[in-house]
């Protein structure tokens, strides 16, 4: 649900979020596909440009334009919220003692397998 505030900002339902209208540029505009006459006459496609950060966000699916003008204001939400999420360094590390004799042994014992076999080939 979007709610229209005093000021200058409107507030999302789903996600909760106050998006400023001056950094919106809402578009309606004719979707295209399936939907006969009432598709064809009415404006009901949304697209929101998010102007600061230059996101372009759209929503053709429903013939409503309230019902696309809120999916397109979840995507955009949803799309900000990736931007601002950093995400967590990796912490490099090096193996601990026993995950490097484990891999030794494991080698060891391999190339002993394979001795054994060229050994077995030699004989004959």
């Amino acid at each position: 649900m979007i709610i229209p505030m005093k000021s200058d900002a409107i507030k999302v339902g789903v996600s909760n979020m106050l998006f400023n209208k001056k950094d919106l540029q809402i578009t309606f505009f004719r979707s295209s596909g399936p939907g006969g006459q009432k598709k064809n006459k009415t404006e009901s496609a949304v697209r929101i440009r998010h102007l600061p950060t230059g996101i372009i966000v759209t929503a053709v699916e429903s013939r409503s334009r309230n019902t696309n003008l809120e999916r397109a204001f979840e995507r955009l939400s949803a799309r900000l919220k990736t931007l601002q999420s950093r995400p967590v360094p990796r912490i490099p590390t090096r193996p601990g003692r026993a995950a490097r004799e484990r891999r030794l042994n494991l080698k060891q014992h391999r190339s002993g397998i394979k001795r054994e076999r060229k050994g077995g080939l030699s004989e004959d």
